[in-house]
């Protein structure tokens, strides 16, 4: 993280701004950026009135001053003079507004979340036929995330209502979304299939989500996706065996081949070996294993930073 301060304000005064202002934001580098101001010794300051705008930043009141964070828009809305910085690839701005004057601007490193490639790969492995990766972060920062991990279709600078019309226009389903902050909360809800990462995620996506990984760890999306396919193909096998013994039986039966009493067993026998094989996807998988008939899915990768 470096800071470029304007004058009057140095690097430390810019950065205890933007952490106090920061320190109750729901945003993914509010914690970052409160911690580099421990590391740096410096004391928060006492906020008196605070202000967030989902996806944008947050405008609080603190030491007789108004101090704006937040994004390139966000900022300009306080003070149009504000300069959009030149980022490097995985860089991010945040930009700061003091009294409604530009104040400088804190530049961060998106980092890549382990084994996010990996995971890219194995849901490919998986018959995931489209991958797409929505962001609210620059352009420049997440073309260069996406080719570290390969992905080609990237959606940035979106809004949390972008990213429902995005989804949205989506034609193939079914559609699996995979979030981790507050701001994916609505998308989350959207998809045919959501998963929060629960783990440093917000309250509000894991309880708007299908389904919530505990763990810090994408790549067990993976293996969820590999659960399910499996899971729906036991359940159509299961589907079948019974409609075809069923229906054998009922031929039989209606030749009279069979007296009633016999055939009313043999229908419980019927439904005992359905339910024995549907329980068949209760069993624990091992991450290699994979399913036989993998289930087209459409997937959106909404964050894979860290």
């Amino acid at each position: 993280m470096r800071i470029d301060a304007l004058p009057p304000w140095d690097e430390d005064t810019l950065l205890t701004f933007v952490a106090s202002a920061e320190e109750h934001s729901s945003h993914v580098l509010a914690a970052s950026i409160v911690e580099s101001a421990r590391e740096r010794g410096l004391t928060p300051l006492r906020v008196q009135r605070s202000t967030e705008t989902a996806a944008e930043g947050v405008t609080a009141v603190l030491e007789n001053h108004t101090v704006s964070v937040g994004t390139l828009r966000f900022a300009r809305t306080s003070a149009p003079d504000v300069v959009e910085a030149s980022l490097r690839g995985g860089e991010m701005a945040i930009y700061v507004v003091i009294d409604e004057r530009a104040a400088g601007i804190v530049i961060a490193s998106d980092g890549v979340r382990k084994n996010a490639a990996q995971t890219i790969s194995g849901l490919r492995d998986e018959g995931v036929n489209r991958i797409v990766m929505l962001t609210g972060d620059a352009q420049t920062t997440a073309d260069h995330i996406a080719r570290a991990v390969g992905i080609t279709e990237v959606r940035a600078d979106c809004l949390p209502r972008d990213k429902v019309d995005i989804l949205r226009g989506i034609v193939d389903r079914p559609v699996l979304m995979v979030g981790d902050g507050v701001n994916d909360s609505p998308v989350l809800a959207s998809a045919d299939v959501g998963i929060a990462m629960g783990a440093r995620g917000a309250t509000a996506a894991s309880e708007a989500a299908a389904a919530v990984i505990l763990l810090d760890d994408i790549s067990v999306v993976v293996r969820a996706v590999r659960i399910g396919q499996d899971t729906v193909r036991i359940a159509l096998q299961s589907i079948w065996i019974g409609m075809a013994l069923s229906i054998g039986l009922m031929i039989v039966a209606a030749f009279g081949l069979i007296p009633a009493t016999l055939g009313a067993a043999t229908q419980e026998v019927v439904d005992l070996a359905t339910i024995l094989n549907a329980l068949r996807a209760l069993r624990d998988r091992q991450p290699a294993a994979k399913p036989a008939s993998p289930v087209p899915v459409e997937v959106a990768v909404v964050r894979i930073g860290t």
